[in-house]
């Protein structure tokens, strides 16, 4: 599996190709807690510019579920193309080992979803949640909520499995695909 990351020190606003991308670009300024965030100047951008990456290299994008970059890009929501191929799949990181359900979108470009790797797909009972849960009628809390950097954390799995699919993005014909 060879990959070559390009993060926060590399700076991955440099990137220029040629191969396929795993992009996760900061979420808490397009969040449903957006007005809570605080990011740094320039963080926002960095999910636009993540989008262009994955059309013009090929790869996957990944946001929470609750993202706003869906409606302001705009991206396909899932059952749904656009003008690059691309398409998005909603997927629960709990499937790869993560304490939470975590529901994830997946925007997708250089692969049939017909060939994405296989999904993990699990109905394990979760004990946890990325948020405070209450029942309604009895205020009696009914699952643990995770810390902070709990919540933020990305199963190995879920990661392997994000960089097997970016290598089976074919853009450029040719070219032999690596995860970014």
């Amino acid at each position: 599996m060879g990959v070559d990351c390009w993060d926060i020190d590399r700076d991955a606003r440099l990137y220029q190709g040629p191969f396929p991308v795993v992009a996760h670009p900061p979420c808490g300024a397009w969040g449903q807690l957006s007005h809570f965030a605080r990011p740094r100047p320039g963080e926002k951008e960095l999910a636009l510019l993540a989008v262009d990456q994955v059309r013009k290299w090929g790869g996957v994008l990944e946001h929470p579920r609750t993202s706003k970059l869906w409606s302001v890009v705009p991206l396909p929501l899932p059952g749904n193309f656009d003008a690059y191929g691309g398409y998005t799949i909603l997927v629960n990181q709990s499937w790869w080992g993560h304490k939470a359900v975590k529901k994830t979108f997946l925007y997708i470009v250089g692969i049939r979803q017909r060939d994405l790797p296989p999904i993990p797909i699990r109905f394990d009972a979760i004990g946890y949640t990325v948020a405070s849960t209450k029942n309604r009628k009895t205020g009696i809390r009914v699952s643990r909520e995770l810390s902070k950097k709990q919540r933020h954390v990305t199963p190995k799995a879920f990661a392997e499995w994000l960089i097997v699919l970016a290598e089976s993005c074919c853009i450029k014909r040719g070219m032999p695909a690596i995860g970014l």
